[in-house]
């Protein structure tokens, strides 16, 4: 598949970027060259292949999940200019 110059330039407007005109014909060959790879990989028969997140068999190691300090948000929240209930009053800014 290989992208035109107005095609770069509409990807360009949707993805808010701003590019030169003498790097079209770059972003052109690059972005083609991307799409022919996922045309590629599209077409590879995946029947009978699970999914995996990871292509390794690991187990993340974890901490344990205690406390270790102690609750101190009144001690916080008595700089706070405005708190309700525990929580921090902000003005409004979205109507």
């Amino acid at each position: 598949m290989s992208l035109d110059k107005s095609e770069v330039q509409k990807i360009a407007w949707l993805a808010r970027l701003s590019i030169d005109e003498q790097d079209i014909p770059n972003y052109s060959d690059e972005l083609s060259n991307i799409l022919d790879l996922v045309d590629r990989m599209n077409s590879v028969d995946t029947k009978g292949v699970s999914p995996i997140a990871h292509p390794l068999d690991l187990v993340a190691r974890l901490r344990s999940d205690n406390v270790t300090e102690t609750n101190q948000r009144d001690h916080f929240q008595k700089h706070a200019p405005l708190t309700e209930d525990g929580c921090y009053l902000v003005p409004k800014v979205i109507e």
